[in-house]
C-alpha cells in the first residue's frame, strides 16, 4: 500500500467533478417531484443527454453546443414521459421505467459509431486571482463552468421554492393539485414544465460525464447514477441544500474508493466499489429522521373533470 500517492487537494477538487452530474440529475427530479410527478426514468434521461450531448460535440467541434444538445436530448425524452402521464393518464411509476429502458436502448443505437472517439476538449475557468491562492485555489477555482453551473442551480431553486410566487404556485400544485386546479392554476402545464426542466438537467448531468468527466462514449456509461439521484431526492426530504450535500457525499466517497485501488489497499475491489452508493445511502437515511412528508400528490394522475 503506497498512501503517498494520494494528494489530498487533488482528491478534494476531484470530489466537485465527480458530484456534479449526479447535483445536476437530483436537483432537477427534486423540481418534478415538487410538481407532483415521479419521474423514474432519469437514468434513462441522462444517457440520452450523454450520447446527445457527445455527438453534437464531436460533429461540430463545440463541447458547448453538445451541453445544450445534452439539455435539449433529456427535454425531448422527458416530454414523451409527460405525454404518457399527464394526457394518457399512464401510471407513472411504469411510465418512468419504460423510459429508463427506452434511453438505454436509443443511447445504444445511436453511439455506436461513437466508441473510441475522443471529444473537443472542454475550457477550464480559472478565477482570476482566487484560482492562485494557495490550497483553496485549485480546489475550488479552477474547474470548468459547469461545476460551478450545478451549485447555482441548486441555490436558484431554493430560492425560487421557498421566496417566489411561481415556487409556491409549483408547491401548491405538488401537494394538492385539485386545489391548485379550483384556483385557476393550470396544474398540466406546469408539471410539463417542471418534467422538462428535469428532463434538460438530468440530460446536461449526462454529457458532463461523457464530454468533461471521462471524456469519451462508453454504453451504459451513467452506471446507475440516475437511481442514486431519484434516492438522494427522498432521502434529502426534498430540500434543496441537502440534495447538495448528499451528491458531494457521493462524489467524496468515488474518489476516496477510487484512490485506495489505486493505493493497492488490500480490500476486494467489489467492495471498494459499492463502499460511495452504502455509505451515501446510510447517512442520508440518518440524515432524513427529521424529513418533511413528501408532496401529497406525488405519483397521482390529475384530470381537470375530476
Amino acid at each position: 500500500m503506497d498512501f503517498s500517492s494520494i494528494n489530498p487537494i487533488l482528491l478534494l477538487a476531484s470530489l466537485m467533478v465527480m458530484a456534479t452530474p449526479l447535483l445536476l440529475a437530483a436537483t432537477g427530479e427534486l423540481v418534478v417531484e415538487k410538481a407532483g410527478v415521479l419521474n423514474l426514468g432519469v437514468e434513462g434521461m441522462m444517457i440520452t443527454g450523454a450520447i446527445c450531448g457527445f455527438a453534437i460535440a464531436v460533429n461540430t467541434g463545440s463541447p458547448i453546443l453538445g451541453l445544450f444538445a445534452a439539455a435539449a436530448g433529456g427535454a425531448a425524452l422527458s416530454l414523451l414521459f409527460a405525454i404518457l402521464t399527464q394526457f394518457a393518464l399512464a401510471n407513472q411509476v411504469a411510465s418512468g421505467l419504460s423510459l429508463t429502458l427506452f434511453g438505454l436502448g436509443l443511447s445504444a443505437l445511436i453511439g455506436q459509431g461513437y466508441q473510441g472517439i475522443k471529444p473537443p476538449p472542454f475550457p477550464r475557468l480559472e478565477i482570476p486571482l482566487l484560482s492562485d491562492i494557495p490550497v483553496l485555489g485549485p480546489i475550488l477555482f479552477r474547474h470548468d463552468i459547469v461545476v460551478y453551473f450545478g451549485i447555482a442551480l441548486v441555490v436558484a431553486v431554493w430560492w425560487v421554492l421557498k421566496n417566489t410566487r411561481a415556487g409556491l404556485v409549483l408547491r401548491a400544485v405538488g401537494e394538492n393539485h385539485d386545489a391548485a386546479h379550483a384556483l385557476g392554476y393550470k396544474v398540466v402545464r406546469i408539471r410539463i414544465l417542471a418534467i422538462m426542466f428535469g428532463g434538460a438537467c438530468a440530460g446536461l448531468g449526462g454529457a458532463y460525464i461523457s464530454l468533461i468527466r471521462v471524456p469519451q462514449w462508453t454504453e451504459g456509461m451513467t452506471a446507475g447514477i440516475g437511481w442514486i439521484a431519484l434516492a438522494l431526492v427522498v432521502f434529502a426530504s426534498w430540500k434543496p441544500w441537502r440534495v447538495m450535500l448528499g451528491a458531494y457525499l457521493f462524489g467524496g466517497v468515488t474518489v476516496i474508493q477510487l484512490n485506495l485501488q489505486a493505493a493497492g489497499v488490500a480490500i476486494p475491489v467489489e467492495y471498494l466499489a459499492m463502499s460511495p452508493y452504502l455509505i451515501t445511502i446510510l447517512v442520508l437515511v440518518i440524515m432524513s429522521a427529521d424529513k418533511s412528508s413528501a408532496p401529497a400528490s406525488l405519483g397521482r394522475s390529475f384530470h381537470a373533470s375530476q
